[in-house]
């Protein structure tokens, strides 16, 4: 035979084997099978995208997307703050493929008066985090997450836990060295030190003088909750991950979320929260005299859809503008410069003075002189429009207590030279809400540390009242010890998905939660981020409140947004169960008991809101006063 002849033949039995290997590799994937059932189903339909329909028919039989690449970045939040975002990659059908990204809130609180040192101090360390969340995610955290399906939260989350807890311990270690370091040091110079502390006099106290203690002893405050610097890529990678395993799965993240909460057991009907929409932010500063409270918050009833009470919510707050910068300078004949006129005002109290300023949580910032006037403002506001408190619309109070404490005095300073102790607090509030029913929320009455004044006013308070913990809480993942939650005794817990916060510690943490019969609020931190994820985990964990914040500020709106989306989804879908407000009744202690006249005066006339018959209301009106004699502050 000749040489181009066999070289024909060994072509043909190459060819051959290779036919063999191809038929034994394609039947071994059971392709000519899947190509058959596909080609018979699809010739009954006869889609006009005959090649779509095909390629979504295979794409069943593709292995599913993995992790293949993290990327952090440096960004900025809703305060122009430096903070992390995080995009996830997946090898999708062998092509690498970006899924999604997340953007983190920062946990520094915003202080509207803080020292130039101070807010130098907190910048330097905030970005310092956020430069060392960025390494992480970019070199450790991708390589040991790489090969992962996003759709595995659980073992996501526990890698992320074990690579957090090193960390820990690394700095756990360097601070022993730096310790032990200047121990040495302190040894070495100790000679010396002692010489001078023995040749020094101390000098006496002179007589008379007498030093600063506190009236009463109050439990101290708890240590700061330190913060690991670079945490923010714990928690936005998880998060990222889970927004990835949604879209991976073509559900939204909050059924997603829902699923992972429920072991994979999908909700036949789901409820939106209640949103506690910010009006006013009380400045704490001169000349302004209240200190108690924080926000003034509005809770649409459970009647009403999600739309009709946001709805509702923008004409109150049109009308409080209203009240508080009337149009026109023109001074009324009551307020003439007349003697009789000045006699007939003399007692009579301003309404707040607006300061004409958008805070950073998206509301009016104001000053009040007392804790009736931002109230009573509210409920003329409401009156002015035909609305009624209590029935048409509810107020929570976010009453940040720790920032008021006096540790010298061992006093709450809830009006400026105005203290009182944690028990008269207690008192306070009790009468506060026996006057104004219509505040089925407090947030922050109380410090952590005052557990027996919890203890109290949850007994006095919770069947008609929720007495939530928000700062009075710690970071979730320090909440839970074991099978319990290290909180006071209270109706639930405002938590804020920031640092190292895992969505598994959410799911089980809420779980927890659900389990005590105690709620869930989820709420938005001060330097918040445009990422609207915060209300897809709200819905999806079954929360009962969500505090974004006001209706203005574009990241905050954008979640007021989300969640307009969500209820017009689930509706759709017939699954939108309607939420409600169930008080929590806590055992009470036995405790002397006060008639309601021993703590409340009786009301005066003039006392009462203003009622839409009035002619006083068909202008502008202002906020009624309280009697004088009022205990409250």
């Amino acid at each position: 035979m000749e040489p181009g002849g066999r070289r024909q033949q060994q072509q043909r039995r190459r060819l051959q084997g290779l036919r063999r290997e191809a038929a034994e590799y394609y039947r071994g994937h059971r392709v000519p099978q899947r190509m058959e059932e596909a080609l018979n189903c699809l010739f009954a339909l006869r889609p006009a995208d005959l090649y779509g329909e095909l390629a979504n028919y295979f794409s069943k039989f593709s292995r599913a997307p993995v992790i293949c690449k993290l990327v952090g970045r440096k960004v900025l939040d809703g305060v122009g703050q430096p903070t992390l975002e995080v995009e996830i990659y997946c090898t999708v059908k062998n092509y690498e493929k970006r899924i999604c990204s997340t953007v983190m809130s920062s946990h520094s609180q915003i202080s509207e008066n803080a020292l130039p040192d101070t807010a130098e101090a907190d910048e330097r360390e905030r970005n310092d985090s956020v430069y060392t969340a960025v390494e992480w995610v970019n070199e450790s955290l991708n390589t040991v997450l790489r090969d992962l399906k996003p759709t595995d939260q659980c073992k996501v989350d526990k890698v992320l836990g074990e690579y957090f807890r090193k960390k820990v311990e690394e700095k756990k270690e360097i601070q022993n060295q730096e310790e032990e370091a200047a121990e040495a040091t302190l040894a070495l110079t100790s000679s010396t030190a002692s010489a001078t502390a023995l040749s020094g006099k101390k000098k006496a106290a002179k007589p008379g003088k007498k030093v600063a203690v506190a009236e009463r002893t109050i439990p101290p405050a708890e240590p700061v909750e330190s913060v690991l610097c670079g945490s923010l890529a714990i928690g936005g990678t998880s998060l990222a991950i889970a927004k990835a395993g949604a879209t991976i799965s073509h559900i939204p993240l909050y059924l997603h979320i829902a699923l992972l909460k429920h072991d994979q057991d999908s909700p036949k009907e789901m409820s939106l929260p209640l949103p506690m929409v910010t009006l006013l932010n009380c400045e704490k500063i001169s000349p302004a005299k209240l200190k108690l409270v924080k926000e003034v918050m509005l809770i649409p009833p459970v009647q009403l859809s999600l739309k009709q009470g946001i709805e509702r919510v923008l004409v109150i707050q049109k009308e409080i503008m209203r009240l508080l910068d009337p149009p026109g300078k023109v001074p009324s004949p009551q307020l003439a410069d007349s003697k009789k006129s000045k006699a007939h005002n003399i007692g009579k109290k301003a309404p707040p003075q607006a300061l004409k300023r958008i805070s950073h949580l998206g509301c009016l910032i104001t000053g009040c002189d007392n804790l009736e006037q931002p109230l009573l403002l509210m409920q003329t506001a409401c009156n002015n429009i035909g609305l009624e408190l209590g029935k048409d619309m509810y107020l929570a109070i976010n009453c940040a207590a720790h920032e008021l404490m006096d540790y010298v005095k061992g006093k709450y300073e809830v009006l400026t030279g105005t203290f009182k102790s944690p028990d008269e607090m207690v008192d306070m509030y009790v009468e506060l809400i026996n006057k104004f029913p219509f505040i089925i929320a407090l947030i922050d009455p109380l410090r952590k540390e005052d557990r027996q004044q919890w203890n109290n006013i949850c007994c006095a308070l919770g069947s008609k009242c929720y007495l939530i913990a928000e700062d009075a809480a710690k970071y979730i993942s320090q909440l839970k010890t074991g099978e319990n939650i290290n909180i006071p005794m209270c109706s639930g817990v405002v938590l804020k998905y920031i640092n190292q916060t895992k969505v598994s510690d959410l799911t089980e943490l809420t779980g927890l939660l659900d389990g005590q019969r105690r709620i869930t609020i989820l709420g938005s931190p001060d330097g918040e981020s445009s990422d609207d994820s915060l209300v897809d985990l709200a819905v999806g964990l079954g929360a009962r409140f969500i505090k974004l914040g006001g209706l203005s500020r574009g990241e905050r709106v954008t979640k007021y947004n989300r969640l307009l989306a969500i209820e017009e989804e689930l509706a759709k879908n017939r699954t939108l169960r309607e939420a409600n407000l169930e008080f929590i009744a806590f055992a009470e202690e036995p405790q002397p008991e006060k008639q309601l006249s021993d703590v409340l005066p009786p009301p005066k006339q003039d006392s009462l809101p203003p009622q839409r018959s009035q002619p006083a209301l068909q202008g502008r009106s202002l906020p009624a006063q309280l009697p004088e004699n009022s205990t409250l502050t």
